[in-house]
């Protein structure tokens, strides 16, 4: 069967970054929705035409991936303002922070705690990888029709370096 729009595809991947260093790799093949909102857009046109066993090396610029870093989604926050127990790189949603924290930001954005202070603490709305440019290896092993349900919700159920408020120290980015 050849990948389409609203199709699913099993995949694992191999992501660095322009320099060569390894970002994530997923050895296990887990299933997304073409077309749907598990992928980022370049990567569903990429997909499309191909089959089962195909592997595909991409150069995805930022303005394919996850957009160019932006300065202004860089916010600083007084320490006691925010949890106790927080450490870098732990996820903090916008409605969960305190009236006065980083209200310019988006009201559904998402946090990176980047840096920990003495007196503040940088939180970070940016996907942490945007501004980068990704090379990424990808393996098709299976492609198969869409269920009435997935289509109904656009996902397969996972999305490609979809991040979740999590407790630190979390192994992926997927």
């Amino acid at each position: 069967m050849n990948i389409t729009p609203q199709c699913v595809v099993a995949l694992t991947w191999v992501l660095k970054d322009s320099l060569g260093e390894t970002l994530d790799e997923l050895d296990d093949p887990v299933e997304f929705m073409v077309g749907g909102d598990d992928l980022l857009p370049a990567l569903s046109a990429a997909l499309q035409g191909h089959e089962r066993g195909a592997q595909l090396d991409l150069h995805l610029e930022p303005e394919d991936a996850f957009g160019d870093f932006d300065e202004q989604l860089v916010f600083l926050a007084s320490r006691d303002q925010l949890p106790r127990g927080i450490e870098e790189g732990m996820l903090l949603e916008a409605t969960a922070l305190p009236a006065g924290v980083a209200d310019d930001a988006p009201r559904d954005a998402l946090f990176t705690i980047t840096e920990i202070y003495p007196e503040h603490v940088v939180l970070d709305a940016n996907h942490p990888l945007a501004g980068i440019a990704l090379r990424l290896r990808l393996k098709v092993h299976a492609v198969r029709e869409a269920s009435d349900d997935e289509l109904a919700r656009g996902s397969a159920g996972a999305g490609f370096f979809r991040l979740q408020p999590v407790a630190p120290g979390g192994p992926h980015l997927h």
